[in-house]
């Protein structure tokens, strides 16, 4: 099938590469901005851990920026620029945004845009003591030029293997990382040798300009946290677990290893639970023969079940949520910090 595609996937890479020409060139107008602005992003269609890296940035900069994160609001049901305030949701601004919000509301702007020209003059010109902002998966959004253009590679998904979309994944053809400034190679294992870290980046400099620097960065998963109403409950290690999430197998391993599993119950990335899919988890954990027992989600889906937290029935079941960190391998973290800010 793959090979019966790749005709597609060299006309989809045309296509792109036509449209980067005319940025390059020109012919497609190309905004900067006076203040910073930093883009998170990947070649790749599908996760590969944006939003946890965007968060380290927010804990980065947020004692000495204004910062505010630009989000196209992904599976939203609004348009044009929101910026979120207490009566956000998931629905009307996006999980990830959301999730941005529930952790740093009382810290940052979170703002969300499909035309990140026209969000970002708006962010600039209303809210004028702004310093930083944080642009969310706009690595093909070639209209801004970003002052640093931070690239994602999932460890697991290497660019150097991969194709263009529909026969890969790849969203541009791969010397679209040369415009790059930093690489990150993410969701590493833990013990991923310094041997094995130089034979990923000898395979993938050839795609990005001189002395790009590669970073390699993990996932670090918290302590399960409660989910609305449920403080008071404790958790029992005994899960089913929920997730709507671009790769739920990363989740589920790391829960297979420190909880018992009983099931898992995947639904697609980004996606909006509904009365529906809530009684059918509900109905799900009730089937669970154990006394103690508990409803796990990653953090991006709790945001999206803050509707159903409300009602009678989430109260008597002890909900819960894996928080998730980057951290740098190497100890480059602090490499990594300077460098950016050397950057800006």
């Amino acid at each position: 099938m793959r090979f019966l595609l790749l005709p597609f996937s060299w006309l989809y890479g045309l296509v792109t590469d036509f449209r980067n020409y005319c940025y390059d060139n020109q012919f497609f107008s190309v905004s900067t901005f006076e203040k910073p602005v930093i883009n998170i992003g990947n070649l790749t269609v599908g996760g590969t851990g944006k939003s946890p890296h965007v968060e380290y940035l927010i804990r980065l900069f947020k004692k000495d920026f204004n910062i505010f994160t630009l989000s196209r609001g992904y599976g939203r049901n609004t348009k044009g620029f929101i910026l979120a305030d207490e009566k956000a949701t998931a629905e009307t601004i996006g999980d990830e945004p959301m999730q941005f919000y529930n952790k740093y509301k009382n810290e940052i702007n979170v703002s969300v845009g499909e035309k990140r020209v026209e969000a970002l003059n708006t962010i600039f010109s209303i809210y004028p003591k702004t310093d930083l902002v944080i642009l969310d998966d706009a690595f093909q959004h070639r209209a801004v030029k970003p002052s640093l253009n931070i690239l994602l590679m999932d460890f697991h998904r290497p660019i150097d293997k991969d194709f263009t979309f529909p026969t890969g994944r790849l969203r541009e053809r791969r010397h679209g990382a040369e415009r790059a400034d930093i690489l990150i190679v993410s969701k590493c294992p833990d013990d991923l040798p310094k041997t094995e870290q130089q034979k990923i980046a000898s395979k993938i400099t050839p795609y990005l300009s001189a002395e790009t620097p590669i970073f390699f960065t993990g996932i670090r998963y918290g302590v399960p946290q409660a989910m609305g109403q449920n403080t008071n409950k404790d958790f029992a290690e005994t899960v089913l677990l929920v997730s709507g999430i671009a790769r739920p197998a990363p989740f589920e391993n790391y829960c297979q290893q420190h909880f018992n599993v009983i099931q898992h119950l995947i639904y697609k990335d980004h996606h909006h639970f509904t009365d529906k899919d809530f009684s059918l988890i509900l109905d799900t954990f009730d089937k669970i023969p154990a006394i103690k027992k508990s409803i796990l989600m990653t953090e991006k889906d709790m945001v999206k079940f803050q509707i159903f937290l409300k009602s009678e029935k989430s109260k008597e079941i002890p909900m819960f949520y894996l928080p998730i960190e980057v951290y740098f391998l190497n100890q480059s973290g602090q490499v990594f910090n300077e460098l950016v800010l050397g950057k800006l």
